[in-house]
């Protein structure tokens, strides 16, 4: 019996278009598995049975769309929701223990069995929520263990027929890359979106599991989204939410701050200095005080550090960060946005509840630099706008350094902004968090990395313990 992984007449540069990636599947008698989809989400499996020889792959497809048969097939989610990750992980859980119940003593020893499933919504340009969980759980060969790939989507077209073209292409693409694009994981992202336009869809997050993808690292398969801008954010866990795992960091960052306060701090983190946590500190021990005020809780505050992909992304390179600032127990964001407005509004599609970035006072200059503003119609006035109001702030921290102390009261911006600014600073909208007195010296994670390279040993009390240790480990930056 031929193995699917090296059947020279499935090469996957001569299979292109959905509908031949779904025809070596079906035309590939080993593979054979379940197709359940509910929600609307019902578009994978008919290309499947488009091309012909379905026979030969599909032993059964489900479409739940009403919700008391889908609550009575896979049982019911405490959250009350249906398109969620739990609910997939149901469907996955049931429809593959059935395949192997039935099938296996029959067919077992000739066939690699999978079972692909996706819980979705639509929407409309009056209604453009549009988002879904799918899945796929599959051997590699025959009586194998089980591995799954599961990913969040969200479809970007204005209308639901476009919507669904996009889905069930993405579908196909997933079945024919868990069976044909598993083996160098370089190969397994442009094969999953080949044929979808740029822009079509966005993938918040994927995952990989089982002993067929231990090549996979899961961190490493989302920069990967970054890379290729089919992800506009990832978010990474702290350490100790992550059982130390890992391929266990990857959050669905809807889930995750869903109605939560936010204090987020963007920087190059090469490495982290101890300037950089007291930022951080700081800033959210102030919005704390703010929320109360407010009566929200102050444990639903979620700090985070991010970096921009703006100057591109050396995967290594973060990787040792994503090591560094989650082991010291931050959540860690990985960004496409170029400005503080484009996170907010990223952000302000799963919470309303404050949200604030903090920086230090020398960024006030390139904050209200109007020349940063011309891709707007509007200006500068247009891209603040679009950032601060009630509910967004941005936290000043003192630039201090053995000549100067940079504050919010240090800053003249132009006179053709300065009523601007004094309109953000009266209504409180950008604020000092601490004063020159209750500060050390402001050290750059670049001031750092000059050290490191000239093997200057003051850095080593510059930065948190952990990441010395970890930074003299790894020799990183000439140490």
């Amino acid at each position: 019996m031929s193995d699917n992984r090296n059947d020279s007449k499935n090469e996957s540069n001569e299979v292109k278009t959905t509908q031949s990636k779904a025809l070596r599947i079906n035309l590939n008698e080993q593979i054979y598995g379940t197709f359940a989809e509910i929600g609307a989400g019902q578009e994978v499996a008919r290309h499947f049975f488009q091309v012909g020889r379905a026979s030969q792959t599909i032993a059964k497809t489900i479409s739940a769309y009403d919700m008391i048969y889908s609550d009575e097939i896979y049982g019911k989610e405490k959250s009350g929701r249906y398109v969620c990750e739990s609910r997939l992980n149901k469907m996955l859980d049931k429809e593959y223990s059935l395949l192997l119940k039935r099938l296996d003593p029959h067919r077992g020893n000739r066939t690699t069995f999978f079972a692909y499933a996706n819980t979705v919504t639509t929407g409309s340009a009056e209604t453009p929520k549009c988002h879904g969980w799918m899945g796929i759980r599959f051997q590699k060969k025959p009586k194998g263990s089980f591995n799954d790939i599961i990913l969040h989507v969200r479809m970007q077209d204005r209308h639901r027929l476009q919507q669904q073209e996009a889905l069930g292409m993405l579908g196909v693409n997933l079945v024919d890359s868990a069976f044909y694009a598993t083996e160098k994981p370089e190969q397994f992202i442009p094969n999953l979106v080949n044929g979808l336009k740029k822009g079509q869809i966005i993938i918040d997050v994927i995952k990989f599991n089982g002993e067929d993808l231990k090549s996979f690292d899961n961190r490493k398969m989302n920069l990967e989204l970054i890379k290729h801008e089919l992800s506009e954010a990832i978010l990474f866990a702290p350490k100790s939410l992550s059982n130390q795992s890992s391929n266990d960091q990857v959050l669905n960052i809807s889930d995750t701050v869903w109605g939560k306060g936010l204090i987020i701090q963007r920087g190059f983190y090469r490495p982290i200095t101890n300037t950089h946590i007291d930022v951080l500190s700081k800033g959210h021990e102030q919005l704390k005080l703010e929320m109360k005020s407010q009566k929200l809780k102050p444990s639903d505050i979620i700090p985070i550090l991010e970096i921009s992909s703006e100057f591109g992304i050396q995967t290594e390179d973060f990787i040792h960060r994503v090591e560094i600032l989650t082991s010291l127990g931050y959540y860690l964001l990985i960004s496409n946005f170029k400005y503080f407005y484009e996170m907010k509004h990223f952000f302000r599609k799963y919470t309303q509840s404050p949200f604030v970035v903090v920086m230090s006072a020398r960024h006030l200059q390139s904050l209200f630099d109007p020349t940063l503003y011309k891709n707007l119609e509007g200006g500068i006035f247009e891209g603040l706008g679009k950032l601060l109001d009630d509910q967004t702030k941005l936290y000043i921290y003192p630039h201090k350094t053995s000549e100067v102390c940079l504050t919010t009261k240090s800053f003249f911006p132009g006179k053709e902004v300065i009523h601007l600014y004094r309109h953000f600073i009266e209504s409180s909208q950008i604020m000092d968090i601490s004063g020159c007195d209750n500060t050390e010296n402001y050290y750059h994670s670049s001031d750092v990395k000059k050290m490191i390279e000239s093997k200057n040993k003051l850095w080593e009390k510059l930065v948190p313990e952990l990441a010395k240790d970890y930074i003299r480990k790894h020799k990183l930056w000439s140490e």
